[in-house]
């Protein structure tokens, strides 16, 4: 018990590191996290398997894959808001926000990163309340909302200064940094540089090929050619040396090299560097990186005097930006396809899960319910009580009638014990155990008050208009009733045995009516 204990709590600690710090390489991590679900499993633990498979399901995000990706992740999510895990739940959302990124739907991204942060509450992190705010910053960037985008950017900044999370300072700022680059802003995007750079050195911070990758296209994108040149020789340094945080790194880092190189007017080295960046484009499936490849081929070509060059490359770009759309559309939808197939399949998992706990003749719960349900509320509530009812005669109605008669007679009255119940009694529920037997549950009723009630069911059954079912005949019920906790020992199956005791004593008393509190010894000498 302390081993598994012990395993649990280094699992916990372990996956808390993978959540709350940046990963370098993806690609293991990926693999890693394989083992990390397979400890999870063996310990039978289902939220730390939970928490598990969404950290794989990111790794597995930067790796380039969506559509699988994307049901796991989802998955998750469902389960979180099922078990009410806010924690788990948010962070799903967030790991949602990065595929529908992924995939070019802003307008997704931005649903589930905001309600990513909505979840948050007091027991969140600090590292998760930061991070939530900055991603949410992304997202609102991508839709071209950067007012509101800096103003969680600041937010999460304020956080980041207030509990001294450097590190996840410099990484804020980088995004940060590179939202304002991507919506035309470079000098704005300066500034941000400056500030994360500033910021590195005071204390000790070294910037990564992703936060180099941000100075050198700010640098390029204000003319800092040489210092571009430099920056991005430093950053594909780091990427050679292991730092991958997405599959597309290397072509994003050759792409803003030819660009620095062409403002140089070294042409030769660009044309190097572009033609690397295509490579990889086209090696991994990066088409919207492959889009900006045509234009600064087009600006190649017409920076050396080759504008035929460029016009074919410009019309080679407006073809491949087509292309890109119709690829973002496919992918936005496998991504919410994969999302509706999971809930779809959990919805049905519900379904059958619901028909297995409900009687397929009068649609009622059946035995399986009450022995699924009942100890519960039981243990919860001991002044529930118990009421054993069953059709009186009923054998001869299957007998001098027939059958599908009195399968009639039983849909009937399970309909008016339910809808009578349901009246009185709204947090209880009508169980057929079997037969022409059914049970009423009725939460906090003490037996004098479930005796009133039942005996109002009673005559509602007996009053009912049967001619149409089976003439002049009379139906009538004869119903026992015992309280949890007036027995000894108060569990469901002490009572359920009162609750018969009583209705055999209804029995042998002339039918019809509803008997509680039979002494054990009375029956017997009946019996």
């Amino acid at each position: 018990m302390n081993e598994i204990a012990v395993s649990a709590e280094a699992l916990s600690a372990a996956l808390l590191r993978s959540e709350e710090e940046f990963v370098s390489d993806a690609t293991a991590a990926y693999d890693d996290a394989a083992e990390l679900v397979r400890r999870a499993t063996a310990l039978g633990d289902e939220v730390l398997l939970m928490r598990a498979r969404l950290f794989r399901a990111r790794m597995g995000l930067r790796t380039g894959e969506i559509a699988g990706i994307a049901r796991a992740i989802h998955d998750v999510q469902q389960w979180a808001a099922e078990h009410g895990d806010r924690m788990l739940e948010a962070r799903a959302h967030a790991a949602c926000a990065s595929v529908y990124q992924y995939s070019g739907d802003a307008a997704k991204g931005l649903e589930h990163a905001l309600t990513a942060v909505e979840l948050l509450d007091d027991t969140a992190t600090m590292y998760t309340q930061i991070w939530h705010r900055t991603r949410l910053g992304d997202a609102l960037a991508e839709t071209g909302a950067m007012d509101e985008a800096r103003q969680r950017y600041r937010q999460a900044e304020e956080l980041a200064q207030r509990t001294q999370q450097w590190e996840l300072l410099r990484i804020l700022f980088n995004n940060w940094a590179y939202t304002e680059y991507e919506r035309g802003n470079p000098a704005g995007a300066r500034e941000i540089v400056g500030r994360m750079i500033e910021h590195s050195d005071a204390y000790g911070l070294e910037l990564d090929p992703p936060s180099l990758h941000t100075v050198g296209e700010v640098q390029a994108a204000n003319g800092e050619y040489a210092e571009a040149v430099q920056t991005m020789l430093a950053c594909i340094a780091g990427y050679d040396d292991g730092f991958v945080e997405h599959v597309a790194d290397m072509a994003s880092y050759r792409l803003t090299m030819a660009r620095a190189r062409r403002g140089l007017g070294d042409y030769a080295g660009a044309q190097e560097s572009l033609d690397i960046c295509r490579e990889q484009c086209v090696r991994f499936g990066q088409h919207a990186l492959l889009v900006q490849v045509h234009g600064e081929q087009a600006d190649l070509h017409a920076a050396v005097g080759d504008h035929a060059a460029a016009f074919a490359a410009l019309k080679a770009g407006i073809a491949a930006r087509e292309g890109l759309r119709s690829q973002e559309r496919e992918a936005q939808a496998q991504a919410r396809q994969a999302m509706f197939e999971t809930a779809e399949v959990r919805e049905q998992a519900e379904r059958y899960r619901e028909q297995a706990l409900r009687d397929p003749l009068t649609g009622l719960r059946n035995r399986r319910y009450v022995d699924e349900e009942l100890p519960a509320l039981i243990a919860k509530d001991p002044g529930v009580s118990l009421a054993v009812a069953d059709i009186d005669h009923f054998k001869r109605i299957n007998d001098e009638l027939s059958h599908g008669t009195g399968d009639r007679v039983l849909v009937q009255v399970a309909n008016l014990l339910e809808t009578r119940l349901a009246a009185a009694a709204p947090h209880g529920f009508v169980a057929r155990l079997g037969g022409e037997e059914f049970l009423l549950v009725l939460p906090g009723t003490p037996v004098a008050a479930a005796t009133r009630t039942l005996d109002g069911i009673r005559r509602a059954v007996g009053d009912h208009r049967w001619d149409d079912i089976i003439g002049d005949r009379p139906v009538t019920i004869s119903v026992g009733v015992a309280t949890v906790s007036e027995n000894s020992p108060p569990t469901q199956a002490a009572t359920l045995s009162a609750a018969d005791r009583n209705l055999y004593a209804a029995k042998r008393g002339g039918r019809n009516r509803v008997i509680a509190g039979t002494p054990r010894e009375r029956v017997r000498d009946v019996a």
